[in-house]
């Protein structure tokens, strides 16, 4: 059976060691050699990047978020084995895992090392699609006559290169198609290596939960539940025509993953769908002006990036979680796109005071959405505001001027809230 050595790359036949080094870190598939579609997750990657960073963390518990009124944003293994896991309240984290070192996210830095890992996979192949900064598919189908190995080998040398040279742990999966490559490289974490082949893809997933499927989320789980579906044996059981009269267009796709089929191709350029940025409180507020304060520089940070990024949206969402933990989200849709944050900012204002209610509130966030080119955005002015106009005037000879004295050159007093 074909194998490889993950430490020193031999290849060679099936084997407990690495007959040249004798590394127990060994990889054997019957096509390990023929597989090439690959996903990159990295370990626990925000706490990694805090440990590489300061050693005297390596061997604690860390969790990265911001404070005990926030959420966890992720766990180092350490701190998972207590059952801490990403989105968990702090306090609750904490009370799980009292003696973890709680760390304030540095996002730059952990953009910068992202940035780092994809100019790895650049040099591999111009097919990667990133999912987020610490994880991407990567499709290596006729490259190994460039890289004269076969794409098992360049994805084990991808894996040690990172970890020698930027201190940064990954896992992989390896198959025949997206949907199996990213279950494959949950399976064998941190440091893992899993391969599904094509002739073991039923067996494999015949007893597997659905939750397994990406997006299969906690309601869809209670839908598929009612439905008695519950494991990939049992959606193999429904005709597609009846998963489709019960879920939709999903039921397609429910039916295609049930037998491991998956046509999606590694794409590059796949479109943002939104852009949104939210923060939870230290300390439950329903102080009107905090909220108002918080609301700006919300509609701001969406709005400078869709500026950075040439896009507009016609969707604005708000969100809110009372002190309770109840989510209230109103999202609306104009009759232009906008990329202006004045007008962002305006439309959640009004959306928020249309629920009536002043909290307490434990987080407010600001969504965009429904986004198309920036050349089609702002066109119409709203004929009962006068002084639209002049606002989106002022906002774009702001931007000029950060742009070339930086952003700190002009703040709006509702900013200072």
């Amino acid at each position: 059976m074909p194998s490889i050595c993950r430490d020193c790359l031999t290849q060679f036949e099936t084997g407990a060691r690495c007959p040249m080094c004798r590394s127990p870190r060994v990889v054997s598939h019957p096509e390990l050699f023929s597989l090439s579609i690959g996903h990159m997750d990295c370990d626990a990657f925000y706490a990694s990047v805090e440990k590489r960073d300061n050693p005297e963390l390596r061997d604690k518990p860390v969790i990265i978020g911001g404070g005990r009124r926030g959420v966890v944003s992720t766990a180092c293994y350490i701190a998972r084995i207590k059952g801490v896991r990403s989105a968990m309240p702090m306090f609750k984290a904490l009370k799980l895992c009292p003696e973890a070192v709680v760390v304030r996210g540095r996002m730059q830095t952990y953009v910068d090392v992202s940035r780092q890992i994809r100019a790895m996979m650049e040099e591999l192949t111009p097919a990667i699609e990133p999912l987020s900064l610490d994880e991407a598919f990567i499709d290596l189908t006729g490259t190994e006559k460039l890289h004269g190995v076969p794409p098992a080998i360049v994805l084990a040398k991808l894996l040690n290169r990172m970890e020698s040279e930027l201190g940064i742990t990954g896992s992989v999966g390896l198959s025949h198609n997206k949907f199996l490559a990213k279950i494959a490289s949950d399976l064998d974490k941190p440091r893992g290596f899993s391969v599904i082949g094509e002739a073991d893809t039923d067996d494999f997933l015949r007893d597997k939960p659905v939750s397994l499927i990406w997006g299969v989320g906690a309601v869809s789980r209670e839908s598929l539940d009612r439905a008695g579906i519950r494991t990939f044996v049992d959606l193999l059981r429904w005709d597609i025509k009846d998963l489709h009269a019960r879920f939709g267009s999903m039921g397609d796709r429910l039916w295609h993953l049930a037998r491991g089929q998956d046509h999606r191709s590694v794409s590059a350029r796949r479109p943002i769908k939104s852009i949104s940025n939210e923060t939870t409180f230290h300390e439950d507020t329903s102080d009107p002006d905090l909220l108002d304060g918080h609301l700006w520089r919300m509609a701001e940070k969406v709005a400078d990036r869709a500026k950075a990024k040439q896009l507009a949206g016609q969707v604005i969402t708000l969100k809110l979680k009372r002190a309770n933990f109840q989510l209230i989200t109103r999202r609306i849709s104009l009759r232009d796109a906008t990329q202006l944050a004045d007008r962002i900012y305006r439309t959640a204002r009004d959306l928020f005071d249309q629920i009536g209610d002043r909290g307490p509130y434990r987080l407010l966030g600001v969504g965009l959405s429904d986004l198309m080119p920036e050349q089609d955005a702002d066109r119409a002015p709203d004929l009962l505001d006068p002084n639209a106009i002049k606002r989106s005037e002022a906002e774009r000879a702001t931007d000029k001027i950060r742009e070339r004295f930086g952003r700190d050159a002009i703040v709006k007093g509702r900013s200072l809230r």
